[in-house]
């Protein structure tokens, strides 16, 4: 099993930059594909981008491609959403979640975080 926490969500302009962290612990960080996904309101929980256990291969949804970038470091037990070029659609909880295997695009993960919340501001 593994637990998951997001930091680094915030208030940010338009056109700004974030980072989402995601902090695993818990048994063979190494082992899991990770992914992102972020929820407005009122609206479903969406896909945003995954990662497969070595790093060495990522997916994006259409809507973030070119401007957000997955990244993990296994000895650090992290995975990272760094979003720049940010718009205000991209308001959400962003949450990092955890599955036993590489299947880009699917939503069905085992682990989840807690979110945390991106506000752009127009």
């Amino acid at each position: 099993q593994v637990q998951l926490i997001e930091s680094g969500g915030g208030l940010v302009q338009a056109g700004g930059s974030l980072r989402l962290s995601c902090a695993a612990s818990g048994r063979a960080f190494s082992s899991y594909a990770m992914g992102w996904f972020r929820q407005a309101p009122g609206k479903e929980r969406e896909f945003v981008a995954t990662i497969n256990r070595s790093g060495d291969s990522t997916y994006y949804t259409d809507s973030v491609k070119g401007r957000f970038t997955i990244s993990r470091d296994n000895a650090k037990n992290t995975v990272w959403l760094q979003m720049n070029s940010l718009k205000p659609e991209d308001t959400a909880v962003y949450y990092c979640a955890a599955r036993w295997g590489y299947y880009p695009g699917t939503s069905e993960y085992s682990y989840w975080g807690q979110g945390t919340q991106i506000t752009v501001s127009s």
